[in-house]
């Protein structure tokens, strides 16, 4: 929101500050100041200047030379360039030595050969942007009106000896969204009273209820609708006044009518629309719903394709305007128009808010819609308007307004007490202070039974709750008078719930063991959605996604890692590790949202080790990515919990995959692409992993436990057994059935060897295992050992087609 101070001044006192200090009081109040511009930018020797004459320079067929009094004894030769330059004109003119913005100062100078003393100067050349030049000069110099008297201070003339605040409003202060708002805000700091502008017009015998009807159809998206005719204005510019106002506030000026309507959008902050009756046609207004797949061509000479969820205002047969939002080009004003509809209405913000978002089309009146308009502004803003289309388009108001009202015009009542507030800021103030403060607000406040009841007024529609009036008075009686104290209660050390240092011991064991971190994209194709899912549940769609390879919530995280992999493999990065924890998003709750499930997965594709000093080279493997999972696993003290089951996997290969399982249940899934899903990729030989990490983090509400083994002080003692076993026996059938035996001084079970070769009968295998024995306590007897291992032995004897070689 830009604040010409000079503007500012017409409705509230600011007691001649200095504009900085106006400007920290505003922002200490709660407003964030942001910018102080002078409009003057260093400017000097700008003056009004009369063109006496004009004729083409000899040497030079776009230039011209003039002979412009400024007020002196002899009129000064200035040549100029600008295409509307013409005599008879008042012009800006800078005069030699003059600073202009930009560091440009003006000097006497020959252009082919003939001097020129000063310049005739466009708006832009003063600083003003082009989009804030009126269209007529937007290509060349600004023609001043016939009053403006030569000689004089053209910086003057132009509302330039000004400055402008530029406020940072946060959404909730949509009341500062206006002049009036802000003088409200400026009066409440410096406790001055809030002048109106003046409404004042005579009206006609004819009625404006005999011109046209109004009918509104929806009145919850449209409670308030007003209708003022004005006939007979006469399209020109308007005052020079009416159009410096507009530019400091940013708009920029088109005629006296359009002017108007945006005057009083920054005065009141209430947004109208001027319609040329003449274009109506049919003498009726009808304010309803489109109808699905209606259109529209608007004011920016686009066409439009409404939605039956659309409020449009129609003439009964055709849209006439988008409501709220922006008016149509049939019913344009224009430089034939003689009869004014003015429409001042309150529209549902969240219509306006599902209109505008989904035609792409936001205005600085859709902006306040959504926002929320004073309720009680609206038929004075069209009364205000209609008072300024008489003075300056020489309109003739019809008598009486065409109104529909149904809207809810009472302030919010809310409930507080002084308790309240100053528990809640950690001060001490009165109750006569918060009085006050409330009444230079122009809150409605009365103190009954040690209560504050407070009517906020209808402007300020961000007040609803108690907190809201807490907020008003900490910030009027100001922030910086808040004590620093400190927080009373218990004290507790922070620290980080088992489940959180769980996960941090996972990260770190991952990146520790060679694994870089990624993170992907919670939203993958439909095609992917499901892929490598644990679980397979109903999907997640947006229903209005960027792309369709982003329209799905994903339900593995596998297919975004492989991405990856593959992209980092196509440029040369060939050794890839990754891993994400993250989350996967599975079926729908109550509530229509995901259940939200925090998994872990990793990719590695490549060379493990690639030593090549030592000649020691790796390719990565089912057992590497194995290790690492169980190493994980260690970390959380789960190992006694965890086993792996041989599966099948789509997208897997059949004879490297498989689940891993938590108490017999599945937790996860580990096993190399299928062939065919690494040409689909474009990787070589990659292995996949992903498990669900709050099942493995709740399976031990602790913290995975920190701690050390001291080094044996007594030998271990180990034995080997080769095994000829069934091919479809797995080693994990042999270690579990090994383990089941419980025996104490076993502790360490290893497959160091496979064979399946010729001399092996068909259909059969041999499996060696290592298997170490140890008592931390004191050195191993043979016959310890001995009958030990005999244990084991009686519990492999249980696997069916196993036996010792």
């Amino acid at each position: 929101m830009l604040v010409s101070l000079e503007w500012l001044k017409d409705y509230v006192n600011t007691q001649d500050l200095a504009t900085e200090e106006l400007a920290e009081k505003i922002t200490r109040s709660g407003i964030e100041v942001d910018a102080v511009i002078d409009r003057a930018n260093g400017m000097d020797k700008v003056v009004v200047g009369y063109i006496v004459s004009k004729e083409k320079h000899p040497e030079a067929d776009k230039l011209n030379i003039c002979q412009v009094d400024v007020g002196e004894a002899e009129p000064q030769q200035i040549i100029c360039g600008a295409p509307n330059v013409d005599a008879g004109q008042k012009v800006i003119v800078a005069r030699p030595g003059a600073h202009l913005p930009g560091g440009i100062k003006i000097k006497k100078a020959k252009l082919r050969g003939h001097e020129s003393n000063g310049m005739i100067c466009s708006l832009q050349e003063l600083g003003i942007e082009g989009k804030l030049v009126p269209k007529a000069y937007s290509e060349g110099i600004y023609v001043l009106p016939e009053g403006a008297e030569v000689g004089s201070d053209a910086l003057a003339i132009l509302g330039l000896r000004d400055t402008v605040l530029e406020l940072g409003l946060t959404p909730n202060r949509s009341d500062a969204l206006s002049m009036l708002g802000v003088a409200y805000e400026v009066g409440a700091i410096l406790s001055e009273e809030v002048k109106y502008p003046e409404i004042a017009y005579s009206t006609s015998s004819e009625k404006a209820e005999d011109l046209f009807k109004l009918r509104v159809e929806d009145l919850q998206a449209n409670p308030m609708y007003v209708a003022k005719v004005v006939k007979n204005v006469k399209i020109a510019e308007s005052p020079m006044w009416l159009q410096n106002r507009l530019m400091a506030a940013g708009v920029r000026p088109h005629n006296n009518v359009v002017d108007v309507t945006n005057y009083i959008l920054m005065e009141y902050g209430q947004p109208l629309h001027a319609f040329d009756y003449d274009s109506l046609a049919t003498g009726e207004i009808v304010v309803r719903k489109a109808t699905e797949g209606e259109k529209i061509t608007t004011l920016d000479d686009q066409e439009r394709t409404l939605k039956a969820t659309d409020l449009v205002i129609t003439n009964g047969k055709e849209p006439v305007a988008i409501a709220g939002v922006m008016g149509g080009a049939n019913s344009e004003v224009n430089d034939s128009t003689t009869t004014v509809v003015i429409e001042s209405a309150y529209f549902d913000g969240l219509t306006v808010r599902q209109t505008s978002r989904h035609l792409g089309l936001r205005s600085d009146a859709s902006a306040r819609f959504e926002k929320g308009v004073d309720p009680n502004r609206v038929l004075s803003a069209a009364e205000r308007a209609a008072a300024l289309l008489a003075e300056l388009a020489g309109g003739e108001v019809l008598e009486g307004t065409c109104i529909v009202d149904e809207l809810d015009k009472s302030p919010a009542r809310v409930v507080v007490s002084p308790d309240f507030i100053n528990e809640r800021l950690g001060m001490k103030i009165s109750l006569e202070e918060m009085l006050t403060i409330l009444e230079r607000l122009k809150f409605g406040v009365e103190a009954a039974n040690g209560l504050l009841i407070v009517d906020a007024p209808t402007r300020r529609q961000d007040i609803k709750i108690e907190e809201d009036i807490v907020e008003e008075i900490a910030r009027l009686y100001g922030y910086d008078e808040i004590p620093m104290t400190l927080p009373e209660g218990a004290n507790q050390v922070g620290r980080l719930t088992p489940y959180q240092a769980n996960r941090r011991v996972v990260r770190n064991y991952m990146e520790g063991a060679g694994l870089y971190q990624a993170v992907t994209y919670s939203l993958t194709s439909d095609a992917l959605s499901q892929r490598f899912a644990l679980k397979a549940e109903p999907v997640t769609r947006l229903l209005m996604p960027m792309s369709e390879d982003r329209s799905t919530l994903r339900q593995s995280l596998i297919p975004h890692l492989i991405e990856a992999a593959a992209y980092n493999v196509a440029r040369k990065a060939d050794n890839v590790a990754l891993y994400e924890i993250g989350s996967v998003f599975l079926g729908q709750s109550e509530e229509g949202l995901p259940y939200e499930e925090e998994h872990v997965a990793a990719v590695v594709t490549g060379k493990w080790l690639d030593h090549a000093w030592q000649g020691e080279k790796k390719a990565v493997d089912f057992f590497v990515l194995k290790g690492i999972v169980e190493g994980v696993i260690g970390k959380l003290g789960l190992e006694d919990r965890i086993s792996f089951v041989k599966a099948e996997v789509d997208g897997l290969h059949p004879g490297r995959t498989a689940s891993i399982l938590l108490d017999g249940e599945q937790v996860g899934i580990i096993g190399g692409l299928h062939p065919a899903e690494q040409k689909t990729w474009g990787v070589k030989d990659t292995y996949v992993m992903e498990m669900n990490l709050v099942t493995l983090l709740n399976a031990n509400a602790k913290e995975a436990p920190l701690g050390y083994t001291p080094v044996p002080r007594f030998p271990a003692m180990s034995r080997d057994i080769a095994l000829i076993m069934d091919r479809t026996t797995t080693a994990g059938e042999v270690i579990a059935a090994i383990r089941s035996a419980s025996v104490k001084l076993l502790k360490d079970v290893r497959v160091f060897d496979v064979y399946e070769g010729e001399k092996m009968e068909a259909g059969k295998k041999s499996v060696a295992f290592s298997l170490t024995y140890f008592d931390p306590e004191r050195t191993l007897t043979d016959e310890e050992v001995v009958a030990a291992h005999n244990k084991v032995l009686k519990a492999i004897a249980t696997i069916e087609g196993t036996e010792v070689r």
